[in-house]
């Protein structure tokens, strides 16, 4: 977290710098009246007097109790001063955020109410962290629309009309994977598939847009997957605990991408045939394996078994209980287990569940329940019985079998 910081810091450090000078902020006067993109009403009152920046920036935070406004909030604090420093979000903020320093309810999508807090609390600097993250915004793309791109105009609206000084993240979420990699130039190619990157990649746009056409003081930095060490995960890819199913692939593709990775490279192949990279070096590796493989076989897949010798003692064990007609449960399985490994002197083993769910799956187990539900009898029983009866009746008399036979 604190490299994104520094980063941070350094562009703030940069914008403080007038003409070359680090020494100290010269005085600037405020516009008449700046010109807005939103019309103005005639009758506005504007302040006509000029008046001298104070040493330290006023600055407004957005969507301040996501992953990086809170620790970015203590940083600057303690650079310009607490009361400089404005959180905010539409949330209740927790007791120990609240209490370090002002905070205030701002919604990006009230226009009015954002441009009041910007004149009330004479803003100067605003920083743009109001967004719904990846994960988020793909489960409700109307909402993420809505926040992320006419937020984004709001903000932009207010920052063109009062002169601000205005940062919006990033991410390298605004590349696609047709993107160049390795190294990715600052400039190339963009095609996001997520309303989250496609969002980032119109902000990044705008922004120099506006630098041009009205001069405003636009930041931007493009931030890698973060995980916040003071605000819990909000929703983005990396932070995302969504549980994906993991993709198969057989002996005869994985030949295929190893053919293609020593025919051209293991980049080109992974992008081929939609891999990892990684993938690609380890079935290179596991060449000689795969060619032994079924083909259609998903092969090496899973956790090799550590302890082969203490697995098929278990395994005998709990294939003779059943023979026996003997209930065997998971927890019967790890508690055998452990004993049979404190007998073989390993005790580095712990008979985990997860242990015990790769087990069962290597040596084909699989519980047995007893259920007190019967199989349910098909709706046509009465029909079949008296289908049956009529067959049978048929051919004892065609036959003349002893009843006896019909069993």
């Amino acid at each position: 977290m604190m490299p994104v910081f520094r980063n941070l810091a350094k562009t703030a450090k940069e914008a403080l710098l007038i003409n070359g000078c680090s020494c100290q902020i010269p005085a600037m006067s405020v516009r008449l009246m700046s010109w807005s993109p939103r019309q103005v009403n005639a009758d506005a009152s504007f302040h006509s007097v000029s008046f001298a920046e104070s040493d330290h920036p006023r600055v407004l935070i957005t969507g301040g109790l996501g992953q990086l406004g809170v620790g970015l909030a203590n940083l600057l604090r303690k650079r310009f001063g607490k009361n400089n420093i404005i959180l905010s979000d539409i949330r209740k903020p927790p007791d120990h955020v609240f209490h370090s320093g002002p905070f205030i309810y701002s919604d990006i999508l009230d226009y009015k109410n954002l441009r009041e807090i910007v004149v009330n609390n004479r803003i100067t600097w605003l920083i743009h962290y109001s967004a719904l993250l990846s994960a988020v915004g793909e489960a409700n793309v109307p909402l993420a629309r809505n926040v992320n791109i006419t937020g984004l105009h709001n903000v932009l609206d207010i920052a063109a009309e009062h002169n601000l000084r205005l940062f919006v993240p990033s991410t390298i979420g605004a590349f696609g994977s047709t993107s160049p990699r390795n190294p990715t130039p600052d400039l190339c190619i963009q095609r996001p598939r997520t309303i989250y990157g496609v969002s980032k990649v119109h902000a990044e746009l705008m922004g120099e847009y506006y630098h041009h056409k009205y001069g405003m003081d636009f930041r931007c930095l493009r931030y890698p997957g973060i995980i916040s060490a003071d605000t819990l995960p909000g929703g983005g890819t990396t932070a995302t605990m969504e549980k994906r199913s993991a993709k198969k692939y057989t002996a005869k593709l994985k030949l295929q991408v190893v053919a293609e990775a020593e025919h051209s490279n293991n980049v080109k192949a992974a992008k081929l045939f939609g891999v990892g990279e990684s993938c690609v070096r380890n079935w290179r590796k596991q060449k000689e394996k795969l060619m032994e493989s079924p083909s259609n076989k998903c092969a090496n897949r899973g956790s090799k078994c550590h302890w082969p010798q203490l697995e098929d003692n278990v395994s005998k064990w709990v294939s003779e209980n059943r023979e026996n007609g003997y209930i065997i449960t998971r927890s019967k399985i790890r508690l055998y287990a452990l004993r049979e490994a404190r007998n073989m002197g390993i005790r580095e083993f712990t008979a985990s569940p997860g242990w015990c769910t790769r087990f069962m799956k290597r040596h084909d187990f699989v519980l047995r329940r007893k259920t007190k539900i019967a199989q349910r009898l098909p709706k046509e029983l009465e029909e079949k019985v008296t289908s049956f009866q009529t067959f049978v009746i048929k051919h004892h008399k065609a036959n003349s079998y002893q009843l006896s036979c019909i069993g």
